[in-house]
């Protein structure tokens, strides 16, 4: 058949090409079966049937294999919105064919993958009693299959108790694994970080190893700032696909104890709406509401002495900042050299984590910092990542790895039907905005409760000792994979409006 009688016969192809590109859609398009092809297209792959024609995001195809007579490919197919379960076609292909046609799989996995790993190495870790005791069948029916489909090499451990992943984490083989996923909430992740803290080569563990979720919980902060998405599915064919990216760490020192924190470090009403509400987790996600309008009526303020790190100290300079952050992506090639820019150069003394440079919260005040009364304190939030639930991006312009800590602070004597209005913003993206909302980057604080007996201060959603603590940032300490290796999912600081 002449070059001209193919493209007439390829709906797809276009007759202004030239014979070098014609050539290239040759090798893009592979005839199978009676009646059928498929061609490789910009973002998909294009099924072409007597009768029908679907396009698979090449995001969504999870493996292709030449068997002895067909070609194979697992793709996640999605049966609803916020869910994709693993579909196959498959198709005959003619014996002179073979050759071309591995070499189309192979062009199928560069295109499906990118700048992905293909075939990770997963230690899956169950929390049995996550999602409300569902965290196991959630596994077997959404996650498993894409896993198995996608020919990830995995290697599934329940958590028996609390703390438990930090010893497994601890123990682990950081050679033998690439991810560490946890079927849960916010908490086992915040676990495994700080069990891979605790191993002689600590930092080598936090940059080698990259820590997912899978999300089986209330929350679910880390997934909807890496994915986009609570939903199971859809996080596990997240983690086939995910980017290694690194993501900043803070420690946090209360006491003689130093804590890794990835996600986020409250005192005040946020934190009472959280673990005040622990006897009310059966209300799902309604409960942080319940909580936060409890105490709101009441006017409920949380005096301290704050001292802060600040680095870019007014919202406009955040907005540039972001601005700055959006538009500055690495290549590819310089994305993938990352790793081996962060590894420790190997010397004993620097194995473990990194020194603090501002000391602990049994040190001295770090020079330059001013410690001040905050007597009206209603809110102290300090994040890591964009989300810390379901539609609520309370630090719209955090960054996996920009260096800083984003911290809203908010005075605890305002009007109750302002601070229903700041509440209402944050889903609806315009709590960075509102002028009650004091949003700084920094580098490290320290904060002195005081006035109160007991009260709850929350670190990655999990209760810390009511009493001082001090916390820096680690400029990508930690690993994570995202979608995009760069920034978090949703929408980001507007660069207008107030500032």
């Amino acid at each position: 058949m002449s070059t001209g009688e193919a493209t007439i016969s390829n709906p797809f192809a276009d007759p202004s090409l030239h014979d070098d590109q014609h050539r290239f859609v040759e090798d893009s398009t592979l005839s199978v079966g009676r009646n059928a092809s498929l061609t490789l297209g910009t973002d998909s792959l294009i099924v072409l049937e007597s009768k029908t024609t679907k396009a698979i995001p090449f995001f969504n195809i999870l493996w292709a294999e030449l068997s002895e007579f067909d070609i194979i490919i697992h793709y996640a197919h999605p049966a609803s919105k916020d869910i994709v379960t693993v579909a196959v076609i498959e198709y005959l292909v003619e014996k002179p064919e073979r050759t071309r046609v591995t070499a189309w799989v192979f062009k199928l996995l560069d295109r499906a993958y990118g700048e992905s790993q293909r075939n990770k190495r997963i230690k899956v870790l169950i929390n049995p009693y996550g999602g409300k005791g569902s965290a196991q069948k959630w596994y077997t029916r959404d996650i498993e299959p894409i896993f198995t489909a996608a020919r990830c090499k995995v290697d599934v451990e329940r958590t028996q108790f609390q703390g438990h992943a930090v010893e497994i984490a601890e123990k682990l083989d950081i050679d033998a694994y690439d991810v560490i996923a946890s079927c849960s909430g916010d908490g086992l992740p915040h676990e495994v970080f700080n069990g891979l803290a605790k191993k002689r080569d600590a930092r080598r563990a936090l940059s080698s190893i990259a820590v997912v979720q899978l999300p089986c919980g209330t929350g679910n902060a880390m997934s909807w700032s890496l994915n986009g998405t609570d939903s199971n599915s859809m996080a596990a064919l997240c983690v086939v696909k995910g980017i290694r990216t690194p993501l900043d760490l803070v420690s946090v020192t209360q006491g003689e104890k130093r804590t890794l924190s990835f996600l986020s470090q409250s005192l005040g009403i946020v934190a009472e709406s959280d673990l005040g509400t622990e006897h009310l987790r059966w209300l799902g996600s309604a409960r942080f509401t319940y909580g936060f309008l409890v105490r709101l009526l009441r006017k409920t303020i949380y005096p301290c002495d704050l001292a802060v790190k600040v680095e870019i100290g007014t919202k406009a300079e955040v907005k540039q900042h972001c601005h700055t952050q959006y538009h500055s992506r690495l290549s590819m090639e310089e994305r993938q050299r990352v790793p081996e820019q962060r590894k420790p150069s190997g010397s004993p003394d620097e194995e473990g984590l990194p020194a603090l440079r501002y000391g602990t919260i049994t040190d001295d005040l770090p020079t330059g910092w001013k410690l001040l009364p905050y007597d009206n304190l209603g809110n102290f939030y300090a994040g890591n990542m964009k989300y810390m639930a379901p539609d609520t991006p309370f630090f719209s312009a955090a960054f996996p790895n920009d260096g800083y800590l984003d911290l809203v602070t908010i005075d605890g004597d305002i009007q109750r039907s302002t601070a229903i209005k700041l509440m209402l913003s944050v889903e609806s993206g315009k709590f960075f905005d509102m002028p009650e909302v004091l949003y700084r980057k920094i580098t490290g604080y320290r904060i002195i409760p005081r006035g109160q007996k007991d009260g709850y201060i929350s670190i990655d959603g999990e209760r810390a000792p009511f009493a001082p603590f001090q916390a820096e940032v680690h400029h990508g300490l930690g690993t994570v994979l995202s979608k995009n290796g760069h920034v978090y999912e949703g929408e980001g600081v507007s660069p207008s409006g107030p500032g």
